[in-house]
């Protein structure tokens, strides 16, 4: 007979959850006992929190960079106006949500005396401890505090569940607090439902709204709450907060390496805590996390090769411009990203040019505000923003380009030509000093004879002239011998001359332009100035310059002045014709026949001016709708029928 069966428990099972131990029982055939299995051997790891989670400020001491807001809202609450509702805008990851939950914190902070300290029964900022009903606010599960994510609740059902639901009073806490995150995404409907609600809600109720997109909230909304714009963090200030928690989670990393995690996170705490995860993860192979490392993970370009590009393009060389895209494009660098580094640079020099006394955020390096200053001493103003037009310019064509290097190299091409180019000042002046006459185009050889590394185009002048956002590619100079090679010209002694040569080339649009958007400013041999009349083409300047150049067989400047200008031949044709028509209307003639017909018009006249008699004008009866009729009436009257 084999071996009775006996039960007994052979080991015990810690529960980690709650500390209970509990009896296991075991089936013992007549086997040695088990082995009791070690806790950490049983229990699985336990999840990772990443680190914007990790790090959540619970309270106002926690939250760093809204100093004004978190002043406002101690005083408010130190003097009892406390609002009804709250709205809080800014970009994503400044702490919108989290400053929601710590409100909601503050409105239901309690805490029983002790240690002889007297208990806390009112709202108030000052939580140096955890109250009664913080630690599940602070994990989004207090019954009385509820949060609603408005991107995924946008109708007015769910607007009118938290209505009903407001009447009634607090389960647990003093009050209940409903969170909206997203709030601009609820519907129109949703918005109308809640307004009584917001404006007069329960004593018992408080609202705070989250937004980024603060326009989009109707304005009957805004102006029911008390608003704050949270700020974007200052750089040095994320350095100082992203060094805190790496010292925390015992991280080595080197402060350009945090420089350029803040640069990248664009003053959002949470993107920069999320680049940081993804540093950590990246630069786990030992050692300290490096700024190398940061550029090989994010994609961006050294900043020293950022300024060796701006110097080598300010200088106009080319070449070393496109080796350095080149060599930054081969190590991981995004072309987008290194264009966007150069404008930022250029935005940091002519800042440097501005204000030299102010000081640089703790994300410029000492070598970036040395070589910054010397170069904001050395450019002048308006090449700095020429820069900063064409590189904006060319990342906009970056987007639609196929080939974003090829078209990053183009930018760079048309900042080294143009980094010579004389200013629009330059240019007129030399234009107005420079001697007239002469064949080849004297003035605008001499006023170009510097530019650009011996051939910037005429296009690029123009649009210089004209403020424009960026100047075409260069073309090359003509060579000696096509230069010298006979062509057409067509003087132009005024402006009436170069109406009549449109016309003649049959160009009716460019003629039109012409006589009614133009108010002349300037005109002279090989260059125009003049202003545009309003609703006038932005690109009438270049269009005109291609025009001269075809017809004249030399090269004009135009250009687009700030100055009034003169009447459009237009309106001086029209002056004059009202100037015509105010006189023939104090004839005898033309008085008489007005006075005899009323409402009658002169729609025109017809004949020698010298001469109005015997006819002297057509005149038509008003039309029904009392504006003026075109055409001429089917009656002519003489002096003997009047």
């Amino acid at each position: 007979m084999g071996p009775a069966l006996e039960w007994r428990p052979i080991m015990t099972d810690e529960r980690q959850d709650d500390g209970v131990e509990e009896p296991s029982l075991g089936l013992d055939l007549g086997m040695a006992p088990a082995t009791p299995a070690s806790p950490a051997a049983t229990q699985p790891p336990a999840a990772y929190r990443v680190l914007a989670r990790k790090y959540r400020p619970s309270s106002f001491e926690d939250l760093i960079g809204q100093e004004a807001m978190v002043r406002t809202l101690s005083n408010a609450f130190e003097l009892n106006r406390i609002h009804q509702a709250y709205l809080l805008t800014g970009v994503r990851g400044v702490g919108k949500t989290t400053t929601a939950r710590i409100l909601a914190r503050a409105f239901n902070y309690e805490r029983p005396a002790r240690d002889g300290q007297p208990a806390v029964t009112r709202p108030t900022i000052h939580m140096p401890e955890l109250g009664a009903h913080c630690q599940a606010i602070i994990e989004s599960r207090h019954i009385d505090v509820i949060e609603m994510d408005a991107a995924s609740h946008t109708g007015v059902d769910d607007v009118r569940e938290i209505i009903e639901n407001a009447r009634f009073r607090p389960v647990m806490a003093r009050t209940k607090v409903y969170i909206i995150d997203e709030v601009h995404m609820l519907s129109k409907n949703a918005f109308n439902a809640l307004l009584k609600t917001l404006e007069e809600p329960p004593e018992h109720v408080k609202f705070l709204f989250a937004t980024t997109e603060i326009e989009k909230v109707p304005i009957t909304v805004r102006s029911r709450c008390q608003r704050f714009d949270l700020r974007r963090i200052e750089p040095d200030v994320l350095i100082n907060h992203l060094a805190g928690i790496c010292a925390k989670e015992s991280v080595a990393i080197e402060r350009d390496a945090l420089a350029l995690i803040a640069r990248a996170a664009e003053g959002s705490v949470r993107d920069a805590l999320s680049i940081l995860d993804q540093a950590i993860a990246h630069g786990s192979g030992g050692g300290a996390i490096s700024a190398m490392d940061l550029r090989d993970m994010l994609g961006v370009a050294d900043r020293t090769r950022i300024i060796d590009l701006f110097e080598g393009v300010m200088k106009g060389d080319a070449a070393a411009a496109l080796g350095i895209l080149r060599e930054q494009y081969d190590m991981g660098a995004d072309p987008a990203h290194v264009l966007t580094g150069l404008a930022e640079f250029v935005h940091f020099v002519t800042k440097l040019k501005l204000a030299p006394s102010e000081r640089p955020d703790g994300s410029v390096s000492p070598e970036e505000g040395a070589r910054g200053a010397a170069f904001a001493a050395a450019l002048s103003i308006q090449v700095l923003t020429r820069a900063w037009q064409l590189l904006t310019k060319g990342l906009q064509d970056m987007r639609d380009a196929p080939r974003p290097l090829a078209a990053a190299d183009m930018v760079l091409v048309r900042l080294a030509y143009a980094a010579d180019l004389p200013t629009p000042d330059e240019v007129l002046r030399k234009l107005k000093d420079a001697p007239q006459g002469g064949a080849d185009g004297g003035p605008y050889r001499q006023a170009t004879s510097s530019g650009g590394g011996g051939g910037a185009s005429a296009m690029a002048v123009a649009r210089t002239m004209s403020v424009a956002a960026s100047a075409p590619a260069p073309q090359h100079r003509p060579t000696a011998q096509a230069s010298a090679q006979p062509q057409a010209r067509v003087e132009l002694a005024r402006f009436e001359d170069l109406v009549a040569l449109a016309h003649a080339n049959r160009d009716i649009q460019l003629k039109t332009a012409l006589e009614r958007d133009v108010k002349l400013v300037r005109f002279e041999r090989g260059a125009i100035e003049f202003s545009l009349a309003p609703g006038a083409s932005p690109q009438l300047a270049q269009t005109l310059m291609r025009r001269l150049q075809e017809w004249t067989g030399i090269r004009w400047m135009v250009a687009v002045s700030r100055e009034e200008g003169a009447a459009t031949l237009k309106e001086q044709a029209d002056a004059r014709a009202e100037e015509k028509m105010t006189g023939l209307r104090a004839l005898p003639l033309v008085r008489k026949a007005l006075e005899t017909f009323p409402g009658a018009q002169i729609v025109a006249i017809r004949g020698p001016e010298a001469e109005p008699e015997p006819v002297t004008a057509a005149i038509a009866p008003e039309t029904a709708d009392g504006g003026d009729e075109i055409g001429y009436a089917d009656q002519i009257y003489t002096e003997d029928d009047l």
